[in-house]
């Protein structure tokens, strides 16, 4: 701020709200000055204010080119008024939930210019007041005492130069005690309220005088670096990396990290490993995951070692069974497969595109409940969990509906103690597993079952921590069966020959679109110019394969990029073919976000009590500004939010390649630029062009193309699973 402008206080009455931004809360208003009676436009970001409010604003005078004079806000607060006739329009204006117009009169009646008083120290007696009975007394002391609770928490928030959006999802999740639990430890707010995180919790520390070095906020620290790997896909951190990170972002010694790690051991909320593998570099874990990995290894050596009793069925009765029940000519592979997992407790099954695991899957299932087992079949998500039952017509759940969740505490309801119900459990989609889900399900079997595994090892590995299919092949101790031959009707598909080059590193064959009258399933269009690439999504989205290949814009086509920042990233290209392929009008703003009804959403986080996952895909179709809800269709089940929830969906016009992994779409398109190098692998072209059922359409440079074929060595992730199995006596 200039010096040289001094700053005012302005106090008076809100009289109205002119324009008000939910994404940023920048708010132009009419105030009423107290001392000249004049209305005053105010302009600047101001949260959870309402007409019938009493402020003191300080600020600047500022005159606008095309406005004229305005006050512009740096901070302000709420106060009360002190007359009879502020007091009613006070309490008229709706502010204090439970007090209407005629309430309001009678309460001023009765308790004069001392009803600010009686709500706040004596609520018992609002009582005397004719037609408020003791219900009607606590809803309206609630109310007081949440309001007051909301401007002590936006005090706070200014000045900690927080987004005071924030505030309501705070008094949500503690209520109005809130300002003296983030007082007390605000390291909290980074687990407990979505989006805020580790710095956003640290600039509020530090402002309420929190030092660098509170025992506090280092461990704190130390949690959020380990998340953060997780997030990246890690399971642990080598000591002498944290160290290193602690230092050289946050300024802190290796013996004050030390310790702090030390501590949260003694907690038990971290576990440091010096033995076997990381004799030479301690790995340092959270708790959880140390848990699930250590896990893991204990449940696969107790599930190998019960002994599995071969059944009276060779492959000739397999093959015949099979062709009775199914009506499929399985290849000798297949029956050779099928024959061997019949005389294994844990098996795994891949192999890229075409080569059969779905009919193996069916097969499988056929085979054990004609030998009377009971079969149940799981995937990690909803979409890949429809598309197996839609193959196999067979019921088929996601694995945490498998699980069961208890509402009360997020727990699975099987587990050790309460197994799953069936003999045979075969996973699909098996590589997006990751180390806590596998731990869970692993937990639920019971020891005398059969573990099917079934997934493409060459796609990317899971969006959580570990990368636990390829741990278990590298492990070497669990059967694996690989299906190599691709039978002759996926031979057709330019998709799937096109996937299986990429998998060896050779580029694709394509015929240019505009060289053929034949339409293919593949195409390639060359083009450098970012802006020129979104336009060309745009036009492709909108009239090409409308036109030509009868595809619906929002339920046919997606569009994968390997980023979400940039011009051809998922975020710009949400924004632009939200214009075209939806011309409602926005309905619903929160941060970074705008929406409009029949919106393509995608769910960000498992959310068991709604029972929608991470990745589901639905459909906007009803927002309500004055209950502060909207719902989203997914296949068919309508799910409910209130608007401080709304950062657990964003568009889906275009996603990642990561989130997309699992699901099947009519069409892809797949954007491909030199600006992505960083995430330019084969197994994410790879990925990317396997999601395509009848048509996927790459657009970008025959350069970044081949940085991604050539690119075979994916970032590695820090995972002691296969060692463990290696090193486990089974």
């Amino acid at each position: 701020m200039n010096s040289s402008i001094p700053t005012t206080t302005l106090e008076g009455e809100l009289e109205r709200i002119t324009f008000f931004n939910a994404e940023n809360h920048y708010t132009i208003a009419k105030l009423k000055a107290s001392k000249t009676n004049s209305l005053v436009t105010i302009v600047g970001t101001m949260t959870a204010v309402k007409a019938g409010q009493f402020l003191k604003v300080e600020g600047t005078w500022e005159t606008h080119p095309k406005y004229g004079q305005q006050f512009k806000i740096q901070s302000y607060k709420e106060t009360l008024p002190e007359t009879i006739e502020g007091i009613k329009k006070y309490l008229k204006s709706g502010i204090v939930k439970g007090i209407g117009p005629s309430t309001a009169d009678r309460m001023i009646r009765h308790f004069k210019t001392d009803v600010f008083n009686i709500i706040e120290k004596y609520p018992d007696r609002l009582v005397e007041v004719d037609g408020i009975g003791s219900a009607k007394a606590a809803t309206i002391c609630s109310a007081w005492k949440y309001n007051h609770a909301a401007r002590n928490l936006m005090d706070l928030l200014q000045e900690a130069g927080v987004k005071t959006s924030y505030c309501a999802k705070m008094l949500k999740h503690y209520g109005i005690n809130a300002v003296d639990i983030v007082k007390n430890d605000p390291f909290r707010l980074a687990s407990d309220i979505p989006g805020m995180g580790f710095y956003l919790a640290d600039r509020i520390a530090l402002k309420l005088g929190v030092s660098l070095d509170d025992p506090k906020r280092i461990k704190a620290c130390l949690v959020h670096v380990l998340q953060q790997s997780s997030n990246e896909g890690h399971v642990f951190v080598y000591e002498a990396q944290l160290f290193a990170h602690c230092s050289r972002f946050f300024g802190l010694d290796a013996d004050i990290v030390n310790h702090a790690i030390e501590t949260l051991v003694d907690e038990k909320k971290l576990v440091v490993e010096d033995q076997g593998e990381f004799s030479d570099k301690r790995a340092v874990y959270l708790k959880e995951f140390y848990d699930a990995e250590t896990g893991i290894s204990d449940h696969v050596k107790a599930l190998l070692s019960v002994p599995v009793v071969p059944p009276p069925i060779d492959s000739e009765r397999i093959s015949t069974e099979v062709q009775k029940k199914l009506a499929i000519a399985l290849s000798e592979e297949q029956i050779d497969a099928l024959e061997k997992i019949l005389s294994h407790r844990f098996t795994i099954i891949t192999g890229g595109p075409g080569t059969g695991k779905t009919t193996l899957i069916r097969s499988i299932s056929a085979i054990f409940e004609a030998l009377g087992k009971r079969v149940l079949l799981a995937a990690p998500t909803g979409r890949a969990a429809r598309r197996l039952s839609e193959v196999t017509r067979r019921n088929a759940k996601t694995i945490h509906r498998l699980l069961g969740i208890n509402f009360q505490d997020g727990a699975f309801l099987r587990n050790r103690d309460n197994p799953l119900d069936g003999d045979v459990v075969i996973i699909d989609e098996a590589s997006m597993v990751d180390t806590l889900l596998m731990f869970h399900l692993m937990n639920a079997l019971p020891v005398t079952a059969v573990l099917v595994l079934v997934g493409d090892v060459f796609q990317l590995p899971s969006i959580g921590p570990g990368n636990v299919l390829k741990d278990f092949i590298k492990s070497a101790r669990i059967p694996v069966f690989y299906l190599k031959k691709i039978f002759r009707q996926a031979c057709q598909s330019p998709i799937i020959l096109n996937a299986h080059r990429i998998r060896n590193g050779e580029a694709p064959v394509f015929v240019p679109m505009d060289e053929s009258d034949r339409l293919s399933e593949f195409y390639f269009l060359e083009e450098k110019d970012p802006a020129k690439v979104v336009s060309t999504i745009v036009e492709l989205c909108t009239q090409t394969m409308p036109r030509d290949f009868s595809l619906d814009p929002l339920h046919d086509i997606q569009v994968l990029t390997p980023m979400h920042k940039g011009v051809v990233g998922t975020t710009h290209l949400n924004q632009v073919l939200q214009k075209v392929v939806n011309p409602n009008p926005v309905v619903l703003e929160t941060t970074g976000s705008a929406f409009k009804i029949g919106d393509k959403v995608m769910h960000l986080k498992n959310n068991y009590q709604k029972e929608v996952f991470n990745g589901d895909i639905g459909t906007i179709r009803a927002v309500d500004p004055k209950g502060e809800n909207f719902s989203v269709d997914y296949y068919g089940k309508t799910v409910n939010y209130d608007f401080t929830e709304a950062d657990e969906v964003s568009l889906a016009y275009a996603i990642s390649v990561h989130k997309s992994q699992g699901s099947e779409y009519p069409a892809v398109i797949l954007p491909l630029m030199t600006q992505h190098y960083i995430l330019l692998q084969r197994n994410l072209l790879y990925t990317g062009i396997t999601r395509g059922k009848r048509l996927v359409i790459l657009i970008g440079t025959k350069k970044a193309m081949t940085i991604a074929l050539k690119n075979d060595t994916p970032k590695k992730r820090l995972s002691g699973l296969a060692f463990r199995l290696t090193q486990s006596k089974l």
